[in-house]
């Protein structure tokens, strides 16, 4: 019997929109998801995601009898963490992807930020709350999004799965519209946690992996100092940017691989 890999996702991909990823790593795991987080209307978007780290949990409980292993990008990799810190004992590690931990002076820069409003205007979240909702057809979504250089970088593979999973079609003549609630995308945005950094002084329960993008912004603006508190020294790069399991996705897998066959041996 395979042993298991929750994934969670980065805010505004459903889970599927990383096909490619997992079709990799399943001749060693079985992998499992929620499709997209932050949707149920039991489990709302709330300041520090306390209900998103339920919905997962909620999950883990239901699906599973013994540890998982916990993969995550971006918001999924926060999660991933969180759940840990949470219920440790339903957990055998962690491997976030791209998902640094904001703490110290970064932290209270956060928080007030968040009170007043400067967070939108630093983050995606801006942008998030006018974002197209709808397209004519499947090719003119996909032209749309092609067209954009974040999205040109990405392996066609994963641009095509987000197209089909991410902006389904809706309607008989074939009109598209995003999946991903973009009002949830916005709250995301707007509730990133400023105190995880906190509830890791002592480190981690469990063993965590972070493999960072050579070029992510958002390593750039927080920092790794805090990450290691829960990685130590099982910090590993790949090249991209913060969408680099978008961009590259085998490579990503391999590198999970790795990493999980790392955090098996060293936890």
């Amino acid at each position: 019997m395979k042993n298991v890999i929750h994934f969670s996702h980065a805010n505004g991909f459903p889970a599927p929109t990383y096909r490619t990823l997992f079709a990799e790593l399943a001749d060693d795991y079985e992998i499992r998801f929620v499709e997209r987080i932050g949707h149920d209307p039991r489990y709302p978007v709330t300041r520090d995601w306390p209900h998103l780290v339920e919905e997962l949990l909620a999950d883990i409980e239901r699906s599973y009898e013994q540890p998982v292993w916990l993969v995550g990008h971006s918001l999924g990799g926060y999660l991933s963490l969180m759940a840990a810190l949470r219920r440790p004992q339903w957990v055998r590690g962690v491997v976030m992807l791209d998902s640094p931990v904001i703490a110290g002076w970064r932290s209270s820069v956060l928080r007030v930020s968040q009170w007043t409003g400067l967070d939108e205007r630093l983050s995606p979240a801006a942008a998030t709350r006018t974002r197209r909702t709808h397209w004519a057809s499947r090719d003119e979504a996909w032209r749309h999004f092609h067209a954009k250089p974040a999205f040109a970088r990405w392996d066609e593979r994963v641009l095509s799965d987000y197209i089909d999973f991410g902006i389904p079609q809706t309607a008989p003549d074939g009109s598209r519209s995003l999946a991903f609630d973009r009002r949830v995308e916005y709250l995301i945005y707007r509730t990133l946690p400023h105190t995880l950094g906190a509830r890791l002084a002592h480190g981690a329960p469990v063993p965590v992996g972070f493999i960072a993008g050579t070029r992510s912004k958002e390593i750039r603006q927080v920092g790794l100092a805090a990450t290691r508190r829960a990685a130590g020294e099982r910090i590993e790069w790949m090249e991209g940017s913060h969408l680099y399991p978008m961009e590259r996705p085998i490579d990503t897998a391999r590198a999970v691989l790795g990493m999980l066959r790392r955090l098996g041996r060293e936890g």
